[in-house]
């Protein structure tokens, strides 16, 4: 069978990619092991987080399908760091993981243009360095010049639970072994990573009377712009600590841990690491956060956030019974670590399609990542430059400056990683104008342009934005004197008087300043909606902070537009040291912007390959844009 796109893996990655490729028109086919398990969440039950939240707001922004799915299966929303800035807030929420599976499969199986099959992919098909199909554990074979795969844990995949080892890529579920085989053949630089998860816990046997409640926001916020009449459930979560006891307990049993006895090789989450390596680690610590998470609208199993492990069975049992309100736990689902296969991102364009074979693409933990976020953001992008692909056209791809989702691809293709990456707001240089609130303003029109968001949706932004516009427009160029009339305004709404003129941005700018104020200020406002003034709000507020970054971008856009021509001899440019040519010629970036995110690369060096940029296009004819 001929397919214009093929998808390897249904998770969080798979399942952007496959939807982009068939919404934009393109025949598409998802190949997965279990159909049932489209859009499982593996590891913890939850969806954003800090800086996390920023991308799943991205991908609704372009048209993926994180966002709504979220907000229709979700049972607790929170917006984390609210108490700080804009820039590093970010929207967390727990799922119903049942129903959100349930909801993705389904979304997938009634959209046009995408078929499923259940089958294992076993080689992948190429000639003269071109993708020409794929084929199957059941010896079918499918052609298409577009493949990405998304196979997540399941590649080669070996869990841990003590000396228990077992092949397979989710519990209960097989790894996929001749597609890593295949992979390697390619020529591909990869290896191993490693990640866990927690035991969950049945609720019957949970204390909960003793531990710490943590509700939902009184004012729960959407994660899509496009969702409707929200009105979520909102169960509570709990606090519970580790003590000295739990972490004697896994202390005494190190020579039984994995992470420690040498069998497992692959590197762990720097950031998320499991519970015995944060006793290893931590020695110093008294106790840790355990975060208690209901897995379902039901409630009838918690997952146990902060206690990854790949300890044994009997000893999992032992530490959590240590816990307070945890001693007549009863182990529902034990933890678990799981080794996988990934392919070195600097093997990557940053389109996601891979240097050394055409047509194919990587997506999700395969490029090193961790976190159904950061594989949902690379699915789509996968997704939306195999139709671009297909259609001769330009892969979309964001700048740092543009997007979180620029960030992550940049990061990977540019530096790769040796260990699982996470998204960070810390990572984003220009965070305060890619913030989690103005996602849509910021992309929506890449979205509607490739067609994956409807003109109604794009309408509704455009209505935002214009709507946003007239009041900041309203408020810089009112300049207000230090009258009787003024002065009585400022006083009605418990401001400080000025002494001189200032425009309404400068007040409005003020710490003190709210909403409610705003409203109270002038008429214009009271049409507005809440979202309108909270982004006016913030406008205002760091307007000259925003300036200044937008600044810093302007300069960043003169490298970021001198394309390096790809026939450029980095070894014939003399004044560059051999080791900054062989990281031009291993990561072959497409900008001199690109060249100067490498690690190692210098100013001096890119001084000197601007240069020569310029002579090797005025030799042949070219305009250099600059």
């Amino acid at each position: 069978m001929n397919y214009d796109v093929i998808v390897v893996g249904g998770g969080h990655a798979g399942i952007e990619a496959c939807l982009a490729a068939a919404k934009m028109g393109a025949k598409t086919l998802l190949i997965t092991i279990l159909a049932e398990q489209i859009g499982a969440t593996s590891c913890n039950p939850a969806i954003g987080g800090l800086a996390k939240g920023h991308l799943v707001k991205e991908i609704d922004a372009l048209g993926g399908a994180m966002g709504e799915t979220t907000d229709n299966c979700g049972i607790q929303f929170r917006i984390l760091n609210e108490s700080k800035g804009p820039a590093v807030r970010g929207s967390r929420a727990q799922i119903d993981m049942d129903k959100y599976r349930i909801y993705m499969r389904n979304l997938l199986l009634n959209t046009p243009n995408l078929d499923i099959s259940q089958e294992i992919a076993t080689q992948i098909l190429t000639k003269n360095n071109q993708i020409i199909g794929v084929k199957t554990h059941l010896d079918n074979t499918y052609n298409t010049n577009h493949l990405i795969i998304t196979t997540g844990t399941f590649l080669n995949g070996i869990i841990h639970v003590g000396f228990n080892k077992l092949e397979a890529g989710r519990v209960g579920e097989l790894s996929s072994k001749e597609l890593s085989i295949s992979l390697k053949s390619l020529g591909l630089d990869m290896g191993r990573l490693k990640t866990g998860t927690c035991p969950r816990i049945d609720a019957k046997s949970i204390d909960f009377s003793v531990l710490e409640l943590q509700d939902g926001d009184e004012k729960p916020h959407p994660f899509s712009f496009k969702t409707k009449n929200f009105n979520p459930t909102q169960l509570p979560c709990y606090i519970a600590y580790t003590n000295l006891n739990t972490h004697e307990i896994i202390r005494s049993n190190f020579d039984r841990a994995p992470l420690f006895t040498g069998q497992i090789e692959g590197v762990g989450p720097r950031y998320c690491p499991s519970i015995e390596d944060k006793i290893n680690r931590f020695s110093e610590r008294e106790r840790h956060h355990v975060f208690v998470e209901p897995q379902t609208k039901d409630a009838s199993e918690y997952y146990v956030n902060g206690l990854s492990t790949s300890l044994p069975y009997d000893v999992q049992v032992e530490f959590i019974k240590s816990i307070k309100g945890f001693e007549n736990a009863r182990i529902v689902r034990h933890g678990y670590a799981i080794e996988y296969d990934y392919v070195n991102p600097t093997e990557l364009k940053h389109s996601l399609e891979t240097k050394k074979v055409k047509g194919l693409f990587l997506a999700g933990q395969i490029n090193g990542t961790t976190g159904y976020e950061e594989a949902g953001a690379q699915g789509l992008m996968a997704g939306i430059n195999a139709v671009q692909s297909l259609r001769e056209k330009e892969p979309l791809v964001f700048r740092r400056d543009e997007a979180y989702i620029g960030v992550l691809i940049d990061d990977l293709v540019t530096k790769g990683t040796k260990e699982p990456y996470r998204m960070f707001t810390s990572r984003a240089e220009f965070r305060l104008l890619l913030r989690e609130d103005n996602a849509t303003l910021r992309l929506s029109k890449y979205g509607r342009e490739i067609g994956l968001l409807s003109q109604e949706d794009y309408e509704k932004v455009l209505n935002f934005k214009n709507e946003i516009q007239r009041g900041m427009d309203f408020l810089t160029n009112t300049v207000v004197t230090p009258s009787k009339p003024t002065l009585e305004l400022l006083a009605s709404l418990d401001e400080e008087p000025i002494s001189q003129n200032a425009s309404l941005q400068k007040i409005v700018g003020r710490k003190s300043f709210t909403v409610e104020k705003l409203k109270k200020l002038n008429e214009l406002f009271l049409s507005f909606s809440e979202d309108v003034l909270e982004q006016i709000l913030i406008e205002c507020k760091y307007f000259f902070y925003i300036q200044i970054q937008k600044s810093e971008v302007e300069k960043m856009k003169g490298l970021m537009s001198v394309k390096i021509p790809p026939n450029l001899d980095f070894s014939k440019i003399s004044g560059i040291s051999k080791e900054i040519i062989e990281k031009l010629n291993k990561f072959n970036p497409p900008t001199l912007f690109a060249a100067s995110e490498i690690s190692g690369v210098t100013p001096a060096a890119i001084d000197i390959l601007h240069i020569n940029i310029k002579h090797f296009k005025e030799q042949v004819g070219e305009n250099l844009k600059d």
